[in-house]
């Protein structure tokens, strides 16, 4: 069983502390993307678990088996890196296969499981080309079919697809889901991508400065965020958030507009400074959501700038002085400056208290 546990592990570089006694704990075949922005300590929570980066203090196990002191060729993990490391001079064949030569396994042992990597991910036909010749995904999938071949307990993937194009990174992200439906194995994966994170993952886990902020499914922290990071990291257009104070089951603004509170959070005492939360579907223009909304509040609102994205529109607009967006489906032209009677689903916002940032959700 490849499961991967992290018990309390910290890095520090001398008195630099990157990642703070995070646990974690992710099951046989799970697919668990690290997500957050640069600098948070996805990338060396990931290093650690491959052993390319020693551990300050905490432990790793992989399939029940403590592997702190184990160098990564003992781990049984295979890594694919977001510039391929690929060598030049070797072609795909031999590329695929370099790993299983370098620890003696017979010649039609390293044939067998070449053409088995070769037939996942469609590679057949550029076995006898060198990585010159290939594009970026062909690349990316000589990459993956290179850690395929050791049959490991767990893949570990290092931003794999930040040097590609939006095509192809959409592209690789359906070969990689394929990958994991076929091999059945366990994979970590690391990016900045919010997007490749919620398209890929079972789990997502959300890091910021060395700390996990959140774990969840991507339909769990997309609906239930913990705080204002989180809301405004997960989907995109990312969640819009107005500052208000709470007035007798409603929320008022500076500007002296109100909403209603949803049920769940009427019981919050009146006063308190929020930050008011909702996502741009939820605010859209009369005649033009993706469903009747029961207990909307309507809002009269100037559209500032009109984004046509073919199927839907994202409007630019502002509530109480702050910027706005939402959406417009089943869209007509609209005119900067044309005002719209919009709803807004009372029953999908969300508050956030003022000072920490964090949920007061109370359902």
């Amino acid at each position: 069983m490849a499961d991967v546990s992290l018990k309390k592990v910290s890095k520090a570089y001398g008195s630099v502390k990157v990642v703070h006694g995070i646990d974690l704990e992710i099951a046989h075949n799970e697919f668990v993307v690290l997500v957050g922005p640069s600098g948070c300590g996805k990338s060396t929570t990931l290093r650690m678990i491959a052993g390319l980066e020693d551990i300050s203090g905490g432990e790793i196990a992989i399939g029940g088996n403590v592997v702190n002191e184990l160098p990564p060729r003992k781990r049984n993990i295979s890594m694919v890196f977001q510039n391929y490391a690929l060598y030049p001079h070797m072609t795909v064949r031999e590329n695929l296969g370099f790993s299983l030569k370098i620890a003696g396994r017979p010649a039609a042992e390293i044939t067998e499981k070449t053409n088995e990597a070769a037939d996942i991910l469609g590679l057949q036909p550029y076995l006898d080309r060198t990585p010159a010749a290939l594009s970026g995904g062909q690349r990316q999938r000589v990459a993956m079919g290179r850690a395929i071949v050791r049959h490991p307990d767990v893949f570990l993937f290092d931003e794999p697809l930040s040097n590609l194009d939006a095509k192809l990174r959409t592209q690789m992200r359906v070969e990689i889901k394929k990958l994991h439906q076929k091999v059945q194995t366990t994979i970590v994966y690391v990016t900045h991508d919010q997007v490749e994170a919620m398209t890929l993952a079972d789990r997502i886990v959300i890091m910021k400065d060395g700390h996990i902020v959140q774990t969840g499914t991507p339909l769990e922290l997309f609906e239930r965020p913990v705080d204002t990071f989180v809301a405004t990291f997960i989907g995109s257009p990312p969640m819009n958030l107005v500052d208000g104070e709470i007035d007798g089951g409603k929320v008022r603004f500076a500007d002296g507009t109100t909403v209603p509170l949803a049920a769940g959070l009427k019981e919050i005492s009146n006063g308190r400074k929020v930050r008011f939360g909702f996502r741009a579907e939820d605010l859209t223009p009369v005649g033009h959501g993706l469903a009747e909304m029961s207990g909307a509040a309507r809002l009269d609102l100037t559209i500032g700038l009109a984004e046509p994205l073919g199927s839907e529109t994202i409007l630019l607009t502002e509530l109480a002085g702050t910027e706005v967006q939402g959406k417009m489906f089943n869209p007509r032209p609209v005119k900067s400056g044309e005002v719209l009677p919009c709803l807004l689903a009372i029953d999908k916002c969300h508050l956030f208290d003022a000072e920490t940032g964090k949920t007061l959700r109370l359902r």
